[in-house]
């Protein structure tokens, strides 16, 4: 058995200290801590935080030394051993750890050194009550299997092994609470930070969510107990799914106020985020590509079916809001118009492939750089693009007999709950049994290929419209027609505020910015030498004509530019869906069976 005992040793200093006590140790024990956590597909090198290590047997220090990026080399053993880290932890992401006067939060990988060898183990681990005078009301929230706690959490815990407890957030805090039940399971949500909400509200919401999404795989959930474990900030957004638990961070407005009515813009976003979460517990946490089985956590691990697992998971997170009556179909048609506007406005969907950006998302979708919208697309929002399209022709080939759901469970049952690993072409192999249609060409298009799949043509027989416009300013997301008829122009480029002026986050190949020389990263402050500001800009391109030749005034670090830009029309990249009242009877019955009128 490996022991662990967590200490929240200094909170100004931001500092963990872990113990890993083992006995037996090897003549040279090595440990090591993990380069990345499972769901977040980049090399983070949590062992950089590290700011001590040190190791004693029977009372005695021994040497450490360091032999790798992340690892330690303990000598000298003769029985027990202590090794001994302390942890910097300032990273409030949910992937991270973090120590303050206001609240303590770890993942597993930042702060569990492992023992070569014995990753197999069972796994006790003891987290310390602080004795900080700034923590008398802070307690625990986790999913971790609690042996011998107190009543604030604090106490024993214990893991079956090293991938268990890795799969455990821990949130210390004076956090707020409320607990409910879906399908007999009892669940936990837990928001630390500061917020004002309707916390019963959201249990009731999450509960209808939380029981369609187990009744979609099929009783009994593959878990006993399940937390959600937030943290309401002024602006941030995120996820990051674990076996019988996540952590969400996400705007305090995102909550909904106390007494508001229907669920708002704002808190479909929380919503959304709980339910996509939620599904991974399932959709890739359980049933994963067999290159993950495994887990090797200090290399990158390659699959090119990311799209799979986190863009059919960013469709399903859409259509479990709806099937669960948390939102209406109007509120979820703008919802998928938005994320197909998304992919719409990107042009390296034309250059890279849905399997391409999978296999590349360690370099580049975690790594973005300024150039990577023309020359990338995400698996996330192309994939659940993908995702409907099939889902839309299985229904139409199958006439209603099979669709995308019917896939999805058999590959849990077939995988998932059988702690099987994916193929690279299982989920292809599967989707052509289960309906009995030749997918061939269409994976060989949406997959390996950078068409777009044939939306419109899909949607129509289920008495929905795709329609395209051009986008109104910075702030449209698309999803909604918008009123008004006269002819839009646009920069080229995605913009955000700037105190004087306006960024150019990003240059659109073959757009007016591009065109004129204008680089990622410029502050635009005039057109035609009035000054723009995000509130004005659409505004001020609306008083010239397309083709007509305009001075764009940038800052390009402290230096004052000017450039001729050569104002082009708005593409038409703005998507919104809306449903036919001329539709047929027919089409109508489709679509109930698809969303649950």
């Amino acid at each position: 058995m490996i022991r662990y005992c967590v200490r929240l040793a200094d909170l100004d200093r931001h500092w963990f200290e872990i113990v890993c006590r083992i006995d037996a140790p090897a003549e040279e024990q090595r440990f090591s801590l993990p380069a990345w956590i499972p769901g977040s597909y980049l090399l983070r090198d949590f062992a950089r935080h590290v700011v001590r290590a040190e190791a004693r047997c029977g009372g005695k220090a021994l040497a450490v030394e360091k032999t790798g990026s992340a690892e330690w080399c303990v000598r000298g053993a003769t029985g027990t051993v202590d090794f001994t880290i302390t942890v910097y932890a300032l990273d409030q992401s949910v992937r991270g750890a973090y120590l303050d006067r206001r609240r303590g939060y770890f993942n597993g990988p930042c702060i569990f050194a492992l023992p070569e060898g014995r990753e197999a183990e069972a796994i006790e681990a003891v987290l310390e009550a602080p004795t900080h005078a700034q923590c008398e009301s802070w307690r625990v929230a986790t999913a971790l299997s609690a042996a011998d706690v107190d009543e604030r959490g604090f106490g024993k815990y214990r893991a079956g092994d090293y991938d268990e407890l890795l799969d455990h957030p821990v949130e210390i805090s004076d956090f707020e609470s409320v607990e409910f039940e879906a399908a007999g399971v009892p669940h936990r949500l837990a928001v630390a930070g500061r917020f004002e909400s309707d916390l019963d509200r959201v249990a009731t919401d999450l509960a209808l969510l939380c029981t369609t999404q187990i009744e979609f795989f099929g009783r009994p959930a593959p878990f006993d107990r399940y937390s959600f474990l937030g943290l309401a900030v002024g602006e941030g957004y995120g996820g990051l799914e674990h076996r019988a638990s996540t952590s969400l961070i996400f705007s305090r407005d995102d909550l909904p106020k106390p007494g508001e009515a229907g669920p708002s813009r704002e808190y479909q976003r929380f919503l959304a985020l709980a339910s996509h979460e939620y599904f991974h517990t399932w959709h890739v946490k359980r049933t994963k590509p067999a290159a993950f089985m495994p887990y090797r956590l200090d290399r990158r691990n390659h699959t090119r079916l990311l799209w799979v697992f986190e863009g059919i998971t960013s469709y399903y997170q859409e259509v479990m809001l709806r099937r669960s009556g948390v939102v209406g179909v109007n509120a979820f048609l703008q919802r998928i118009g938005e994320l197909l506007t998304r992919v719409y406005r990107t042009p390296g969907r034309f250059r890279q492939s849905l399997a391409e950006s999978s296999f590349d998302a360690w370099d580049v979708l975690y790594r973005p750089e300024p150039y990577h919208p023309n020359t990338s697309i995400s698996y996330y929002t192309k994939g659940a693009m993908v995702a409907l399209a099939l889902d839309l022709k299985l229904r139409l080939e199958t006439r209603g007999g099979k669709s995308l759901d019917d896939v999805v469970r058999e590959l849990w049952l077939r995988y998932g709950a059988r702690g099987v690993g994916v193929p690279e072409d299982g989920f292809e192999r599967l989707a052509a049994e289960i309906s009995g249609l030749d997918l061939t060409a269409f994976f060989e298009s949406a997959v390996r290929g950078t068409e777009d799949p044939p939306l419109k043509e899909l949607l129509a027989p289920f008495g929905i419209a795709l329609e395209m416009r051009a986008a109104v300013g910075a702030d449209d997301k698309g999803g909604a027609p918008r009123s008004g008829n006269s002819e839009l122009l646009a920069l080229g480029a995605a913009t955000r505020d700037r105190e004087h002026g306006v960024e150019l986050v990003n240059v659109i190949e073959g757009g007016a910015a591009e065109g004129a020389g204008l680089n990622p990263g410029d502050v635009l402050v005039a057109v035609d030498r009035l000054r723009v500001t995000g509130r004005n800009l659409a505004r001020r391109l609306a008083r010239f004509e397309d083709g007509e030749r305009v001075t764009a005034t940038v800052f390009r670090g402290d230096e004052l530019v000017e450039a001729g830009l050569v104002l082009k029309r708005a593409p038409l990249d703005t998507c919104y869906l809306v449903v036919r009242d001329q539709a047929d009877a027919e089409a109508a019955a489709r679509r109930r069976a698809w969303l649950g009128e």
